[in-house]
């Protein structure tokens, strides 16, 4: 840098001052110094930046699995927003265990990472308070964590509440739930910690509680092969539903494959909602009706509650839950209704 300001004519304040935007500069000024680290291939020695701020620059993204819709989307839209504000990312896949958790966590701190968003399922609230004090963390998942770190949630009961009453108005009366433990395991009036799926059955039985229709839970894993063979499971029941609920629409992307293989057709012989409105919810045949969390405000309370953190790691940990929406689209609207509309 020394020698680019000398080349120039100008400070080795001038010169920084010009490659990073911290203070201003002329445009003029700006151009010779360019132009003199072009002819000289001056180079940033990010390392050397990096010990002198304390920063590295990079920041983790831990998620369960990229194998899946939401999860893909998730880390694609973090990493470019973390991006947009100065950040490299690095991407690790937990596998939703403790361990991959774990080593999320241990990962961050051995690589120096300014800090960690993690989608956290393996573990405890005690675990995640003890591991934020190593290094700057935001968690996106359902915990309860009494306000012990950063923590951006899924509106899952009140979203799985509006796509089982969208269900119950387009007149079904036998309801499934697709990705739910059964339905006697959710009994009482409190909500219980858990994993969204959990939270997910909870809004849907507190529905069809109210609602006084008929109703069932099937569940064989989260991919698209085990939604259709939940399908398959449905089609062998006494009655088969008109209306199905699925906890991811990756789930209802199965279900809906499932249900083509005997000859059921959504919509016309059965109703399909998902949770999640992942891309492919739109474009898949028949398009799937979904319930879209705010993606864009979760992405943007992640990035601004890390960002935060790691500027002052002793400010007051925040709780947020996104807003969502319902999003009607085909699988949901029966061939008269579209023709009247």
């Amino acid at each position: 840098m020394r020698d680019v300001a000398t080349e120039a004519g100008v400070s080795p304040m001038t010169v920084s001052n010009a490659l990073t935007g911290r203070r201003p500069v002329s445009a003029r000024t700006r151009q010779l110094v360019m132009e003199t680290v072009e002819r000289l291939g001056y180079q940033v020695n990010v390392a050397a930046r990096s010990l002198r701020q304390g920063r590295t620059g990079v920041v983790g993204i831990a998620v369960p699995t990229l194998d899946s819709h939401y999860y893909s989307q998730l880390s694609h839209r973090l990493v470019r927003a973390f991006s947009q504000a100065g950040l490299a990312t690095v991407v690790e896949e937990t596998h939703a265990s403790r361990e991959g958790e774990l080593a999320a966590f241990r990962d961050s701190r051995l690589n120096a990472y300014d800090g960690l968003v993690i989608a956290a399922l393996g573990l405890t609230e005690r675990e995640i308070n003890a591991l934020s004090r190593e290094v700057p963390v935001v968690v996106l998942g359902e915990q309860e964590l009494h306000q012990t770190v950063d923590h951006v949630s899924m509106p899952n009961v009140e979203g799985a509440e509006a796509a089982t009453r969208l269900l119950v108005e387009r007149g079904c009366r036998r309801l499934a739930v697709v990705g739910s433990p059964p339905l006697d395991d959710l009994e009482g009036t409190t909500i219980p910690e858990g994993p969204a799926f959990t939270l997910r059955a909870h809004g849907f039985r507190h529905v069809v509680r109210d609602s006084g229709v008929e109703a069932t839970a099937v569940h064989s894993g989260v991919t698209q092969a085990a939604g259709a063979h939940c399908a398959r499971l449905l089609l062998q029941q006494p009655e088969t539903p008109d209306g199905i609920f699925c906890v991811t629409d990756t789930l209802a992307f199965g279900v809906v494959r499932g249900l083509a293989d005997h000859g059921v057709r959504v919509p016309d012989d059965v109703l399909v909602v998902g949770f999640d409105d992942v891309e492919d919810a739109r474009y898949h045949i028949p398009s799937l009706s979904s319930i879209a969390p705010d993606h864009a405000q979760l992405v943007d309370q992640a990035v601004q509650l890390l960002n935060r953190r790691i500027a002052d790691p002793s400010a007051e940990p925040r709780d947020v839950t996104v807003g969502f929406q319902l999003v009607e689209r085909e699988s949901t609207t029966r061939p008269a209704e579209r023709v009247h509309e």
